[in-house]
């Protein structure tokens, strides 16, 4: 596992760069998530702008005039933020530098730094607008068209998406919240991706219909987006090891050089009650009998960490100590778990694809969007049944929070191409 880049490089690369602790893994495969989802979406946008389908409206600005205090307030004070924080990264001599995570929640910084690149960013926006600045500012009108406008649909998902996916994920596992509220809220780690996905989908919702863009055109062209987004989000939890894994294969142990190892039930048995500790937690599970697990073998045409992987050196730093490892990500799971993220990864490739060539066949604006809802729906409701997550007791049944929401996904996307089609319908009937 990859905690951060750093990690990475030095594995790959041989090479060891001190600065690249600051790039988590997991955020990093976000970020690239997000560009991913924004190509597709201008892409789905601008042919939807060439047939017609989207248009452009037009905007009134003021050009010409001077940088106003506000403006320069904002520049300074990000300009303070990044000074302080991430070149105070590089500078300080902290014993939290080595956890990029920690420094940046921290109360250390450069001071110096951080005036030094706030001064700057404001005395470069001060400078852009005088050389724009008009003896006397004019309004002009600008066409904005949708594809213009999918740097804000980025900004807002990742905003109330990022505090969706904390909310929904902390109300799932609330006693984790209560025993250490400052990192379970503050954390990059323990997202739900549902949650992020209903939040920036009502804030881009009103977004589009304050800006006079058709809702149902919009959601069509998010819906390859989002799937590529999500494949690409997993290979983050895979590679970082961020507890989005699956239950226990009881096929295996792990071994002391962190591969999986063919175990019998005796020895599994033996290696669970061993790491009885780890496995009873409060909040967690009240006996071994209670920990899921399922026993399946590893065919041999393929490796057997895609059925069985202890996630070393992950970067929530659980589990048990690696025998000889030193530093601040030394820890694996003393049983294999299905890596459920890897599963996915694939599942939301093949899906993206599906999706991406059957795009042009939907006859009404939101059926595509429909079509999306199901697949994954259906996609993360199987999962479910081998990935680790907190359920609910629900007159006799045990459902997680995902596979609720995906139910509900399913079943709204089902209702949702069957109205259009049945709507539309009606509608040609009148028109002849």
């Amino acid at each position: 596992m990859y905690p951060n880049l750093y990690y990475a490089f030095k594995d790959l690369f041989g090479v060891e760069l001190e600065w690249l602790r600051i790039f988590n893994s997991f955020g990093f495969f976000v970020a690239l998530a997000f560009i991913a989802a924004a190509v597709v979406l201008s892409s789905e946008l601008r042919r939807k702008e060439r047939e017609g389908l989207l248009h452009y409206k037009e905007e009134t600005i003021v050009v010409g005039r001077p940088a106003t205090p506000w403006e320069l307030i904002l520049n300074f004070i990000l300009g303070f933020l990044l000074g302080f924080k991430i070149i105070g990264l590089f500078v300080s001599d902290s014993p939290l530098a080595k956890d990029p995570q920690s420094f940046i929640f921290s109360k250390e910084g450069s001071w110096p730094m951080g005036i030094l690149l706030g001064l700057l960013l404001a005395v470069l926006k001060w400078w852009e607008k005088k050389k724009r600045k008009l003896a006397r500012p004019e309004q002009r009108k600008v066409r904005i068209w949708p594809h213009d406008r999918v740097g804000d649909f980025v900004i807002f998902g990742a905003i109330f998406g990022f505090l969706g996916a904390k909310i929904f994920h902390n109300l799932e596992n609330w006693d984790q919240l209560v025993r250490n509220p400052v990192e379970s809220l503050l954390s990059f780690s323990g997202l739900t991706f549902y949650g992020g996905l209903i939040c920036a989908g009502f804030a881009i919702i009103y977004y589009a219909v304050k800006h006079g863009i058709k809702v149902a055109h919009l959601a069509d062209g998010f819906a390859p987006a989002l799937m590529l987004a999500y494949a690409i989000g997993r290979i983050g939890c895979q590679v970082s090891g961020d507890g989005d894994w699956g239950i226990l294969n009881s096929a295996y142990i792990t071994g002391p050089d962190s591969k999986a190892v063919r175990a019998t039930p005796e020895q599994f048995q033996e290696k669970l009650t061993a790491s009885t500790s780890f496995y009873i937690q409060p909040g967690e599970y009240d006996s071994l009998s209670a920990v899921p697990h399922r026993s399946l073998v590893a065919p041999s045409f393929i490796p057997v960490w895609m059925i069985a992987f202890a996630y070393p050196h992950n970067v929530i730093k659980e589990g048990e100590a690696i025998p000889g490892c030193q530093g601040d990500h030394c820890t694996q799971l003393p049983i294999p778990v299905y890596p459920t993220p890897f599963y996915e990864t694939v599942a939301c490739l093949a899906l993206f694809l599906v999706i991406w060539f059957t795009r042009k066949r939907f006859r009404y604006a939101g059926q595509l969007f429909g079509f999306y809802l199901v697949l994954n729906g259906l996609e993360r409701f199987f999962i479910e049944k081998i990935r680790v997550n907190t359920q609910y007791h629900i007159f006799g049944l045990h459902p997680t929070q995902a596979e609720l929401i995906s139910t509900a996904l399913v079943i709204t996307g089902v209702i949702l191409i069957l109205y259009l089609n049945r709507r539309n319908a009606l509608t040609n009937q009148q028109s002849h």
